[in-house]
């Protein structure tokens, strides 16, 4: 058997017709209330790795029936928020879409009995990961123009809820297929200790050297920053590398764009420290850097919390019209915007994927500035009991502190 592609056609338009008019009638869905009813069972990062290590035909079918029970009641919960919003925010440009998207995911797979029938789910599975690359920006546009309609909290926790339920059900069929492709003898990580996409020894330095040498790559006229590693340089650990990647990736990038604007007319630029410690149950980053604080009249925020807001009375950015273009070109784009570690072009302006590049595979970036980055970021790291915080020390820089769980026993942080 070959490599389980991530690829499969989009739908008609046709199709897409016959959505819309089918979701619009079932509110009252009996089968949705039965799903939306269960509890999600959440794993944990050493689960999965226990699990796959050893994986035999009869392991492998197991993980299947897994994933094809639990994706529906983690589909049905959020078509469940998505009809608890008021009809204006239901209604708006992109929330329609991503409803008609979730009606056509939720769907009763049978039962798995055999690797061929395995292999078909795989490819299914592949098919849904494609036809949601728009749901982020979806989201986003619509949530942004429902700003004006919904209380900062209650924004904020629903979009929370989208995002990490998105992130839960892309994991679990990612590591799925990623199990399949090797047991069927096709490994997608042939140098790295890996089980599914889980990298059992994650080196943090490794990890921070290589994002930072990517963002260098790129073109600047002024030059880059220099990013200096240090602390506990040997720790590694078990990890989704693409999530750290993602939130390093955009850390140090922020850092960058500040320091380069705030010291835009000196010879030498400061550089971005990022330290590095292993505490007996959690892996620390502190990016610090020396660009100017988060509070500027830029940055339209009144605290740094507000900066992961979607909320355009948090976050005065939410609205302005140049970002509302960027997510409705990328929500119109079949690419979208994955947030996953496999997509991204870099900023050399050629069409050469660079698939080392988080950002390229992270799906955010270089796009236009569209605000994802930062909300990204935090949903990554408190996904599996991790977290995000960043302190300003308004007219010097930022100190941006990530903490990561080392011994992968916290389960998925998916709200019901």
């Amino acid at each position: 058997m070959g490599t389980i592609p991530f690829s499969r056609p989009r739908a008609t338009p046709a199709r897409r017709a016959s959505s819309t008019s089918t979701a619009l009638h079932f509110y009252q869905n009996k089968q949705l209330e039965a799903y939306a009813s269960k509890e999600t069972k959440r794993l944990t990062l050493r689960q999965l790795v226990f699990f796959g290590r050893s994986m035999t035909p009869e392991r492998l079918l197991t993980s299947a029936n897994y994933v094809r029970t639990e994706l529906p009641v983690r589909i049905a919960h959020r078509i469940r928020d998505l009809q608890a919003l008021p009809y204006v925010v239901v209604t708006q440009e992109g929330i329609a879409r991503v409803y008609e998207l979730y009606w056509e995911a939720f769907r009763k797979y049978p039962p798995i009995t055999t690797l061929e029938e395995n292999n078909a789910f795989c490819k299914f599975l592949a098919g849904l990961l494609n036809d949601h690359a728009t749901v982020i920006p979806l989201l986003s546009l619509g949530l942004s123009l429902s700003s004006p309609y919904l209380p900062p909290d209650a924004l904020d926790a629903f979009m929370k809820r989208m995002l990490v339920s998105r992130i839960s059900r892309r994991v679990l069929a990612e590591h799925h297929i990623a199990l399949t492709n090797n047991f069927n003898g096709h490994r997608l990580y042939a140098r790295d200790p890996h089980v599914g996409v889980i990298f059992t020894g994650l080196n943090v330095a490794r990890s921070v050297e290589h994002c930072a040498k990517l963002l260098r790559r790129r073109p600047n006229e002024g030059g880059w920053p220099e990013v200096r590693v240090d602390g506990h340089t040997g720790t590694s650990f078990a990890y989704i590398g693409e999530h750290l990647e993602y939130v390093v990736f955009e850390l140090l990038k922020n850092s960058m764009r500040a320091t380069i604007e705030t010291h835009q007319h000196t010879r030498h630029l400061p550089p971005i420290h990022a330290t590095i410690v292993a505490g007996d149950h959690d892996v620390g980053i502190r990016i610090s850097d020396q660009g100017g604080g988060l509070l500027t009249p830029t940055t339209r925020v009144s605290s740094p919390a507000d900066l992961f807001s979607f909320s355009h009375v948090r976050n005065g950015v939410r609205l302005e019209s140049e970002r509302i273009g960027a997510l409705r070109s990328l929500s119109a784009s079949e690419h979208g915007v994955r947030a996953t570690t496999a997509e991204q072009r870099s900023d050399t302006g050629d069409d050469v994927e660079d698939k080392a590049d988080p950002e390229r595979r992270g799906g955010v970036g270089p796009h236009p500035r569209i605000g994802i980055g930062l909300p990204m970021s935090k949903i990554f790291a408190t996904y599996f009991g991790g977290s995000l915080d960043m302190v300003s020390l308004d007219g010097w820089g930022t100190d941006v502190y990530l903490r990561l769980p080392k011994l992968g026993t916290n389960l998925e942080g998916i709200e019901v």
